[in-house]
């Protein structure tokens, strides 16, 4: 019997789903902004306008579309004269940063307990109560003791999010994975003498890792929204660090007479964890095969 090859991620395969994301507009659209967040993110020294941790006298200037709005400042300034567009980019980076360790981090060591968990099933039960476990803990919480214990920054955070990313993650592979521990090809690798090893790898995760990735995708604009809430409530980066969840924070305190301090960080937070939620689904779409059919 000839054990087949890794269908699922043949270039040709790649193509096809490339070219069925881009025949989706809100997709295509999704990912271009997407794009744009991460690459002003990774150039935000470069293009920054001003200093972004430096204040000046221009105090709550209003952005240029509002009333008296000066070029000089395009998206204003805060209530300590510093940029809004500088500091927008920088907080940016440090957001989507978080957000990518967190799910990276989380979602590797889950996905591997769960399809360790599927592989092996006398590991099932332990990893599913350990999954129990940790989802009684919400991520706000979990960040609560962590800077209890080192204080506010952004590490609280990003062990906070990674924590409580694993235990969904884990359920998500074991079931993924135990649907492909059922097909023949699992059965053949063994049947021709091929180790555990090379089973796990060869077969049991190149054929579950889209379907990992869907769920990565999904879930990483809900780890922006609780990292940027876990910031809003003083729990992530310390000042003068920019994070968009603390610029918003920080805006509250304007939002009767200079509201775009704290409009301009959270409709950001909105843009990117929308855009993020319609990529995920259009990845839903065409990586699921039950979605294509």
């Amino acid at each position: 019997m000839t054990i087949p090859a890794d269908i699922e991620n043949t270039p040709p395969r790649r193509q096809a789903w490339w070219r069925a994301l881009m025949r989706d507009p809100s997709a295509a659209v999704s990912m271009i902004v997407l794009a744009l967040f991460v690459l002003g993110a990774v150039l935000a020294p470069l293009i920054a306008p001003h200093d972004p941790f430096e204040g000046t006298r221009s105090v709550m200037q209003p952005p240029v579309w509002a009333e008296r709005g000066d070029w000089t400042y395009i998206l204003g300034t805060d209530g300590q004269g510093r940029d809004i567009l500088s500091r927008l980019l920088y907080g940016t980076r440090l957001t989507l940063l978080i957000g990518l360790l967190s799910v990276g981090i989380g979602g590797f060591i889950g996905s591997f307990l769960g399809l360790l968990s599927a592989f092996y099933p006398r590991l099932s039960p332990f990893v599913m109560r350990f999954a129990d476990v940790m989802l009684s803990f919400p991520a706000i919480l979990l960040g609560l003791a962590l800077v209890a214990i080192f204080g506010p920054g952004a590490l609280p955070v990003i062990i906070a999010l990674s924590i409580a990313t694993v235990p969904d993650s884990a359920r998500i592979a074991r079931s993924i994975a135990l649907s492909v521990m059922q097909q023949e090809y699992i059965e053949a690798g063994r049947a021709i003498g091929l180790s555990d090893t090379a089973v796990f790898t060869r077969y049991l995760v190149r054929n579950s890792i889209s379907a990992i990735m869907i769920f990565m995708s999904l879930r990483f604009g809900q780890i922006i929204l609780i990292g940027a809430a876990l910031s809003f409530l003083g729990l992530g980066a310390r000042p003068p660090a920019a994070e968009l969840g603390m610029m918003a924070s920080q805006g509250r305190d304007f939002i009767l007479f200079a509201p775009h301090i704290a409009f301009i960080p959270s409709l950001t937070i909105f843009i990117i964890v929308l855009a993020a939620n319609i990529t995920g689904d259009a990845l839903r779409d065409v990586l699921d095969p039950r979605m294509r059919s």
